[in-house]
C-alpha cells in the first residue's frame, strides 16, 4: 500500500478517534447536568408586572368600560390566524410601559422575525420587555432571542433549558435521554400582556404555521384578547413563572453576559426580514398596517363580550404540586370539574385526544347521565405528530361506545368558513388543528393552551380562561358546527351489530357534494396508516 495512502488513512483514523473522544466528553458533560437546569444558581433580580395601566393609552381606552362592568372582564375571540399576528404586532407597537411575553415556541421564521423587530422597536422607545420562552422545541435561528438581552430594557429567560445550546438533533437527544426526568417537563403556556392593560391568551405559538400564513403548514387556532380585571391576574401568573427557579436568564446561558455588540447582527437580520416582506407585499403585513383588529377594539366597532372570568393554570413547579410536595395549582382538575358539572352538552376542540383513565371516566359518567358529547380532533391525514395520532387511535372505539360523537378535521377543507384560513391558503391542503376550546352547556367556555391529553394534564404547564358567557360560548359553538360539517371533517362511526362480529370504524365525509364512506382510515401519503398503527402498540400514553 502506498505510503501516502497509509498517511491518509492514519489521518482519517486520528480524526475519527478525536471525534469519538469529543462525543464521549460531551456525553459525560451532559450526564453531569442532571437535576437543576444550567445556570440555576445564576444571580437574578425578582421583578413584577407594571401595575399602573391607567397611565397608558391602552389602559385609558378601556378604563371607562371596565369600571362600568365591575368585576367582569372584556373579551373577544380571535379565530383568524392573520388577525392573531396583526393584533400582537399592534399591541407591541402600542405599548408604552411594559411588554410581557410567555411562549412555548418563538421561532425565528418570518412572523417570528417581524415580531422580534417590533419588540426591539418598543424597547428602543423605552418600553420594558420581559420574554420567557420554553426550550423544548428550539430550532436553529431561534437563538437570536438570547441576543435581545443585550438591550438594557429587554430581559430574556429560558424555561428549563438544555445545557447543549447547539442544534444537532443527536446531541439534544443524548442530553434528553440522560436527563429525561427534568427535560421531559415543559412550559406550554401562551400569553402576551401589554402595559398590564390588554392581554392575548390562547393556543397560538409565535411562528408562521400558527398564524396561517405558511402554505406548507398551518394550524387552526384561537386567541382571546382580554381587558379589565383579568389582565392583572394574568400578569400575576407571568410573574410567578418569571421568578421561578426554572426560568434561567439568557446571561447564564451566554457565559455570564450578553455582549452589546451581539445586537448589531440581530438588528441587521431583522431589518432585512422587514424589507423582504415589504417587497413581497405580504397580505398580513398590510393587515398590520391597516390597524385592524386593534383599532376596532379601541374604537368599539369590534365589541367586547363582558363576563366573569376565572384564570386557571398550572404552578411552575407542577410536578411537586401533583406529588404533594408543595402547595400549588393543577389546572386540569378545574377543567375536569367543569366537564363533570355539564348537564346537557359538552363540546370539545382538541388537536390531541388521549384521555387516559381519568378522561374516559368523565365520558362514561356523562354518558350515564345522557349528556351529549361532541369532540373535534385531528385526522391521520392532517396530524403532524404521528405519535399523538398513534396514542389516540386506541381510544376511538371506546369513545364511540360511550356515545361520544367524534369528528376528525381534514387537511383539505371543502368550506373555509369558520376555519381561520384564507381561500388562497386552503387550496394547499395543509390544514391541521391546534385550538383548545371546550364549551359546557353553551354557557361556559374554556380557551387556553391545554390539550385533552396526558402530556397537558401531567407533564406540561398550561394556562387558560374559564369564561362565564352564553354569548361567547355560542360563538365558539357556531365555529364548532362549521368545522364538523361533512365538507370539512370526517365523522367517525362504528359499523356492525353489537354482540356480532367485532365492530369496525368507518369515516364519513363529503367531497364535491358527494357523500363518501371510507372503510380504511384516510391517509395523506403511503405508509402513514401503517406507521401510526405500529406506534400505537407502544405503551407510551403517559408521554403523549
Amino acid at each position: 500500500m502506498p505510503a501516502a495512502h497509509h498517511q491518509q488513512r492514519a489521518g482519517s483514523d486520528r480524526r475519527a478517534g478525536i471525534a469519538r473522544r469529543l462525543l464521549v466528553l460531551v456525553v459525560v458533560a451532559l450526564a453531569g447536568c442532571a437535576g437543576l437546569p444550567p445556570g440555576a444558581d445564576y444571580p437574578r433580580l425578582a421583578s413584577t408586572a407594571f401595575d399602573q395601566p391607567g397611565k397608558t393609552r391602552l389602559g385609558q381606552a378601556f378604563a371607562a368600560a371596565a369600571s362600568a362592568h365591575g368585576t367582569e372582564s372584556g373579551l373577544r375571540l380571535i379565530p383568524v390566524g392573520q388577525d392573531g399576528f396583526a393584533l400582537r404586532m399592534q399591541l407591541i407597537a402600542a405599548a408604552q410601559q411594559s411588554l410581557d411575553l410567555q411562549y412555548f415556541i418563538f421561532h425565528g421564521d418570518n412572523t417570528g422575525n417581524l415580531l422580534t423587530a417590533a419588540i426591539l422597536d418598543s424597547a428602543d422607545r423605552g418600553v420594558r420587555v420581559r420574554i420567557l420562552v420554553d426550550d423544548g422545541e428550539t430550532l436553529a435561528g431561534d437563538e437570536r432571542i438570547l441576543a435581545l438581552a443585550a438591550h438594557p430594557l429587554i430581559q430574556v429567560r429560558i424555561f428549563n433549558p438544555f445545557a447543549y445550546r447547539g442544534h444537532l438533533d443527536a446531541l439534544r437527544a443524548i442530553e434528553y435521554g440522560l436527563n429525561f426526568e427534568r427535560l421531559d417537563y415543559r412550559m406550554h403556556n401562551k400569553l402576551l400582556v401589554a402595559d398590564d392593560a390588554t392581554a392575548v391568551i390562547g393556543g397560538r405559538n409565535l411562528s408562521d404555521p400558527y398564524f396561517q400564513v405558511n402554505p406548507e403548514s398551518q394550524f387552526a387556532d384561537d386567541d382571546v384578547v382580554a381587558v379589565g380585571p383579568v389582565v392583572s391576574r394574568l400578569s400575576g401568573v407571568f410573574d410567578e413563572f418569571w421568578n421561578n427557579g426554572l426560568s434561567i436568564p439568557a446571561e447564564a446561558l451566554s457565559g455570564g453576559r450578553v455582549p452589546a455588540d451581539e445586537l448589531g447582527p440581530v438588528r441587521a437580520r431583522l431589518d432585512a426580514a422587514r424589507q423582504a416582506w415589504r417587497q413581497e407585499g405580504a397580505d398580513y403585513m398590510g393587515k398590520v398596517a391597516s390597524g385592524e383588529p386593534l383599532a376596532g377594539l379601541l374604537e368599539g366597532t369590534l365589541p367586547l363580550v363582558w363576563a366573569g372570568v376565572t384564570v386557571i393554570y398550572d404552578s411552575p413547579d407542577k410536578r411537586a404540586v401533583a406529588e404533594g410536595r408543595m402547595v400549588g395549582r393543577l389546572m386540569h382538575r378545574a377543567v375536569a370539574r367543569a366537564a363533570e358539572a355539564t348537564q346537557s352538552e359538552l363540546l370539545m376542540v382538541t388537536p390531541y385526544l388521549i384521555p387516559g383513565k381519568e378522561g374516559m371516566q368523565i365520558f362514561s359518567d356523562l354518558h350515564r347521565r345522557n349528556v351529549r358529547v361532541r369532540i373535534l380532533t385531528t385526522s391521520l391525514e392532517a396530524n403532524t405528530v404521528v405519535l399523538a395520532q398513534a396514542g389516540y387511535m386506541r381510544y376511538r372505539v371506546p369513545l364511540l361506545q360511550q356515545g361520544v360523537e367524534l369528528y376528525e378535521i381534514r387537511s383539505l377543507l371543502g368550506n373555509v368558513r369558520g376555519s381561520g384560513e384564507t381561500v388562497a391558503m386552503a387550496r394547499h391542503g395543509n390544514y391541521s388543528l391546534h385550538a383548545k376550546m371546550f364549551v359546557f352547556d353553551r354557557r361556559q367556555t374554556f380557551i387556553g393552551s391545554m390539550n385533552f391529553d396526558q402530556r397537558s394534564m401531567h407533564l406540561n404547564t398550561e394556562i387558560g380562561l374559564l369564561i362565564d358567557s352564553p354569548v361567547l360560548a355560542q360563538q365558539v359553538a357556531t365555529r364548532f358546527d362549521a368545522m364538523v360539517r361533512l365538507e370539512n371533517a370526517y365523522t367517525v362511526v362504528l359499523r356492525g351489530d353489537p354482540g356480532g362480529p367485532p365492530e369496525r370504524l368507518a369515516w364519513r365525509t363529503r367531497v364535491d357534494g358527494v357523500d363518501i364512506e371510507y372503510d380504511l382510515e384516510p391517509q395523506r401519503q403511503w405508509g402513514q396508516r401503517l406507521g401510526a398503527t405500529l406506534l400505537s402498540w407502544l405503551p407510551i400514553d403517559d408521554e403523549l
